[in-house]
């Protein structure tokens, strides 16, 4: 973690005295904890990457939010810590007396609406009670009719026929817009909820699997003021709803050893609500750990 350059303490106003001061040991072993955690995701998904093959599950986390594998490696102690004996974590840190610290007021001069815009969606998602209806049908409605599907080296595991007959039986129920946006021009009308972006504060809700997963975004988008822990935490829940989202799909992943959740039927239904609801439970203390440190922030002189 060490690099030659240090950077030199600012004026006054963006350190504060008040930090938790890690001793040398204590912070070096969490950054190489770290470091292996997100290895045994990043490697497996490098290799696939140089080889020309993709993995609907494994790699999608990378593909899809676009946080590259060398970001999600960079550990970072998260606002109010002070590294004893650290010299220099780059440009967003800076020396202090009692080790290297995040320049918070830098960064929140750069971030505020930002961390603002993030803190009002955690909460006004954390406000509401969990949706349990929607039964993964979002992932129906992006093959609904369609002439080419998004992951089309997969099979599916039900005709084309078979895939209208269940989201116009069942009807669609998604307010999560970054799952809307995907969805059929022909499936969009089915759906009860017209989400858009300007109303992604007034819909989200706490069951919602794509909500949750989205928990690593934000996560990482406050990096470096979260630790890197929070982040790979989030991660590691994005990654298991992800499963969770595929195999409640209209997909055939059997041959990854992917068990399916047949949603077409009472008891996949049932099976598919049973995992919302304990996500949900996974997700409210991620999302209250991510709100705490926006609030944090945001009440700092």
């Amino acid at each position: 973690m060490d690099v030659r350059a240090a950077r030199r303490a600012p004026p006054a106003r963006t350190y504060h005295s008040s930090v938790e001061v890690l001793e040398p040991e204590e912070w070096q072993a969490r950054a190489e904890a770290h470091r292996r955690r997100v290895e045994a995701w990043a490697a497996p998904h490098l290799a696939r990457r140089a080889r020309g093959e993709s993995h609907p599950i494994e790699d999608f986390l990378f593909t899809y939010y676009g946080h590259r594998p060398a970001r999600l490696r960079q550990w970072h102690p998260g606002v109010g810590v002070a590294l004893k004996g650290a010299h220099d974590f780059g440009r967003d840190y800076l020396d202090t007396p009692e080790g290297v610290t995040l320049d918070t007021a830098a960064l929140m001069d750069r971030r505020r609406s930002s961390v603002e815009w993030i803190a009002r969606l955690l909460a006004a998602t954390a406000a509401r009670p969990a949706f349990l209806g929607c039964f993964g049908l979002h992932e129906w409605a992006m093959v609904y009719k369609a002439v080419e599907v998004r992951h089309g080296a997969w099979p599916l595991r039900l005709s084309g026929e078979e895939i209208a007959e269940v989201v116009e039986q069942r009807g669609v129920r998604c307010g999560h817009f970054d799952a809307f946006r995907f969805f059929t021009p022909e499936a969009r009308p089915l759906n009860v909820l017209q989400p858009t972006r300007q109303r992604q504060e007034e819909l989200e809700q706490p069951g919602c699997l794509h909500a949750n997963m989205d928990l690593y975004k934000w996560a990482y988008k406050l990096s470096p003021l979260v630790s890197g822990e929070l982040v790979a935490d989030c991660f590691m829940l994005a990654r298991d709803i992800r499963a969770v989202d595929m195999r409640a799909s209209p997909y055939d992943l059997s041959s990854l050893g992917h068990r399916a959740i047949r949603i077409e039927t009472p008891e996949g239904r049932a099976e598919y609500a049973a995992e919302q609801r304990g996500f949900a439970e996974r997700a409210r203390p991620q999302r209250q750990h991510l709100l705490d440190v926006c609030e944090r922030l945001l009440a700092a002189p």
